[in-house]
């Protein structure tokens, strides 16, 4: 597994790291024994970095990965580093984006990790004139200097937000959806991010499962799981679920991006493996964060941190597919 910086934090992390959403709710049933044992399978595979929120399962995501945390000698001794996200226990309004609830939420996510300073907290989503307000970042500096939390960070929605965000000087990372099916952060906020040391987690870097050319029109997810709930954004922010790609639209890329696969990389990767590869090998992206909901996908994503330079017939086949099939509708809305 490589390892690289994490922006200006100081800290090392592994190119693939492990995102804990499904650990929590909203992608069908896991049980704890199940989470543990995901959380496990990739630790042995080298993952150092593990991202969770406050609302994954209302705190159970963070919860059991405290309890994994504890388990591998606590904050000092494991060697992980363990980000979490707040700002989504109340209304997306700006007025709620304050110390008090800053403080609030956080000494929540602190109980629930079982540590007393958190490696780094990252607003989660919020409006955009929350991540344009100078206040935003008065009120996290001030958590800094009271060791509530290491750093922060911006979770976002669009390229624009990734920018502003980046602009701060307080700020040590950006997440942001970035999948062979979104390529807009590409041509600014990965440049951006590097000249200015802030850390990039890529999100979402599977389109929800759309890239592991698993599915088919008949598919079907869990009446809890977002893949059936969100398709139309009724839920968040639709570019969450499959990467905003309509399914049927997404179905026929899926099968493209196989063939490429296939036909450049050949054997060595799954396509699974190859799409996570490509997001880690991205100038300027730090870490990238697929979900797993069993020990052996978790592996499998782990080892796509060994990945070799992917060839270059790959690298022009996604270009050309994201062009041919998703830019129109994609490329505008994020």
């Amino acid at each position: 597994m490589e390892h690289r910086p994490f922006g200006s934090t100081g800290r090392t992390v592994s190119a693939v790291g492990l995102g804990t959403w499904q650990l929590g709710a909203d992608w069908g049933e896991v049980s704890e024994t199940d989470a543990r044992a995901v959380l496990e399978a990739s630790a042995e595979a080298g993952v150092t970095f593990y991202d969770t929120a406050d609302v994954y399962g209302d705190g159970r995501s963070e919860q059991i990965v405290g309890r994994f945390l504890a388990d591998h000698g606590g904050p000092e001794g494991s060697g992980f580093t363990v980000v979490t996200k707040m700002g989504r226990r109340a209304e997306q309004l700006p007025d709620n984006y304050v110390l008090d609830n800053f403080r609030g939420w956080l000494d929540r996510s602190r109980r629930n990790l079982g540590v007393e300073v958190i490696d780094l907290v990252q607003l989660h989503c919020p409006p955009s004139a929350v991540i344009e307000n100078a206040a935003t970042y008065e009120a996290l500096d001030t958590l800094v200097a009271e060791q509530v939390i290491a750093g922060y960070g911006v979770s976002v929605e669009t390229c624009d937000q990734a920018l502003a965000a980046i602009a701060r000087p307080g700020v040590r990372s950006v997440q942001i959806i970035l999948n062979a099916f979104r390529l807009k952060p590409l041509d600014r906020v990965l440049p951006a991010a590097a000249a200015a040391g802030v850390g990039i987690i890529a999100r979402v870097p599977l389109a929800s499962g759309l890239l592991t050319g698993k599915y088919d029109a008949s598919t079907t997810f869990a009446s809890d799981d977002h893949r059936n709930y969100n398709r139309d954004g009724s839920a968040f922010d639709v570019g969450e679920t499959f990467s905003g790609v309509d399914y049927a639209t997404g179905l026929e890329a899926a099968a493209a991006f196989t063939e490429l696969v296939r036909d450049t990389v050949g054997d060595d990767l799954t396509p699974a493996q190859a799409a996570i590869a490509w997001c880690w090998q991205q100038p300027g992206v730090t870490t990238v964060i697929p979900g797993a909901s069993r020990p052996a996908q978790a592996a499998a994503n782990a080892a796509a941190g060994e990945a070799g330079p992917l060839p270059a017939a790959f690298l022009d086949g996604v270009r050309a597919l994201y062009d041919e099939r998703l830019r129109e509708a994609i490329h505008p809305r994020w």
